[in-house]
């Protein structure tokens, strides 16, 4: 049996403990930074597989698993996020990417002694807002890796996608209260704010295509007949690239400068989320997916989505090493993300068709990585252009 067969024989093996993870953080799903539970059962499964784990590494809910052959070859990632979202829990199916890496590691860890080199599985918490993959990439978390890998629940099997970058920025304007029979008396900051609210929308029409401005009104009084003091923005500003997301807040920053000044109210700026960069896109890795995918008998494949989505943080992972961010189908097109219907999928027998799926594509890319030196360097100065 070629190492390949036995990744996916140990995946079949293995895949009703996958299964059970899946479902216990379905049950008990936990907000990012809040993940303790799911960093405890990840952590204690991968010690029972054999891996060396750091709980709380580099942050409080995030881990790592370590196993070296002791012989030289490459070192390979598979990334686990287990973060929920408010009211629909794991409506973006981060438990099944938990589960998949967790398989993948084990596959890979049962063949690598004839391969050489070593396998980690990275726990990286908050990827909803919080940026755990930021805050770890900037402690030097993915620096030595040779290539780090994961694949997302989707309604379509996908080689990858390009992510927008995300500059989250709060506005927080600051007047002084009067009663509203005697306005002359109080400075409005819910009037800068408003201002600023509509100066940003007209920025609309001269955005570069593919950009996105998202806003709302946090903060505006606490009373009809008050004049407020205090009002706050929120907004995220997308772009293709961070550059150009920082240009476009910068833009608004002088939008709201200028309400101020007519308000005569003053102004405060911060960055209340974490930034995402977009995703560095490694075609290599993604034809080497792809390879994997056909082999396990998958259809209707797609390529490369060339048009930003969302944003994530496995864009700062993708800055550092090579990386692979694949799709695999757990549901119909008529399931959106971010749903209750997309959580339920996770546990339901599409979703343990895809977590047996993808554990074993990502535990295959690996094995092809580390016998083919060649395959690797293609990766590695792809990522160096």
């Amino acid at each position: 049996m070629g190492m390949k067969e036995q990744c996916k024989a140990w995946v079949k093996q293995h895949l009703d403990e996958g299964m059970d993870l899946v479902r216990a953080m379905y049950e008990h799903p936990e907000l990012g930074d809040q993940e303790f539970e799911s960093m405890a059962l990840l952590s204690e499964k991968l010690e029972q597989l054999g891996f060396e784990v750091e709980r709380s590494y580099l942050l409080p809910t995030g881990f790592i698993g370590r196993y070296d052959s002791g012989k030289p070859g490459p070192k390979i990632a598979f990334l686990c996020e287990y973060d929920a979202l408010p009211e629909v829990g794991h409506g973006c199916g981060h438990n099944l990417i938990a589960a998949i890496g967790v398989l993948a590691g084990g596959a890979y860890k049962a063949v690598i002694d004839q391969l050489g080199g070593e396998v980690r599985v990275i726990g990286t918490p908050a990827e909803e807002n919080f940026g755990g993959k930021v805050r770890m990439a900037e402690k030097g978390c993915f620096d030595d890796l040779d290539a780090a890998m994961m694949i997302h629940p989707s309604t379509e099997n996908r080689l990858g996608g390009r992510t927008n970058a995300l500059m989250p920025l709060k506005f927080e304007f600051y007047g002084k209260n009067a009663h509203a029979c005697h306005p002359q008396e109080g400075k409005s900051a819910l009037d800068a704010a408003v201002n600023t609210f509509v100066a940003i929308n007209m920025m609309r029409q001269f955005m570069e295509p593919g950009c996105f401005i998202h806003g709302i009104v946090k903060d505006g009084g606490e009373a009809a007949n008050v004049i407020p003091a205090y009002a706050s923005l929120e907004y995220y500003f997308r772009a293709p690239t961070m550059a150009v997301a920082k240009a476009m807040s910068e833009r608004a920053v002088q939008c709201a400068e200028g309400a101020c000044q007519m308000a005569g109210t003053t102004l405060k700026t911060s960055v209340y989320e974490c930034p995402y960069e977009d995703n560095k896109i490694n075609y290599t890795l993604s034809r080497l997916l792809q390879k994997q995918y056909e082999e396990l008998g998958l259809q209707e494949i797609q390529p490369v989505d060339e048009v930003p989505g969302g944003s994530s943080d496995i864009g700062a992972v993708s800055y550092r090493c090579p990386a692979l961010h694949g799709y695999i189908r757990i549901c119909g097109c008529e399931v959106t993300g971010h749903s209750r219907e997309m959580a339920a999928a996770t546990i339901s027998p599409q979703g343990r068709e895809g977590l047996a799926s993808s554990a074993s594509a990502l535990a295959m890319c690996a094995v092809e990585l580390a016998c083919d030196p060649k395959l690797l360097a293609q990766v590695k100065a792809e990522f160096s252009r």
